[in-house]
């Protein structure tokens, strides 16, 4: 079976996700709890704030899956909705065929940890 996974509306301000981080490849077989994205949400253009409007997100697989197909890259800027990712429950299965539902996940708040430069 297909399943889709879109960037979901974490806020109800929000219209799109900067994708920071991706933590898996193509054709990987994922156990649940796998750590998929880590997503910025930015609010500052949607409402004013009296502290930071950027909050931070880890989305986590809630199921055993394949991802199959990425639909995304780090530093993308996707809209509310549109893909991230495709996944089955099977290593080989079709991708032609719709999704059939979507994958299950968690989204947990985190905190920004910047990469640091080690030079």
């Amino acid at each position: 079976m297909l399943l889709n996974l879109t960037v979901p509306r974490i806020n109800d301000y929000m219209t799109t996700a900067i994708v920071d981080t991706i933590y898996s490849s193509e054709g990987e077989a994922l156990p649940v709890g796998t750590k998929l994205f880590d997503l910025t949400i930015d609010l500052s253009r949607a409402v004013a704030h009296d502290c930071p409007p950027i909050s931070y997100f880890r989305v986590v697989l809630r199921e055993r899956a394949w991802l199959r197909r990425l639909s995304i890259a780090e530093g993308d800027e996707p809209a509310t909705g549109e893909p991230l990712a495709l996944f089955s429950t099977e290593p080989d299965e079709s991708l032609d065929a719709p999704a059939a539902r979507p994958v299950r996940v968690a989204i947990a708040a985190i905190l920004h940890q910047p990469s640091r430069d080690p030079s």
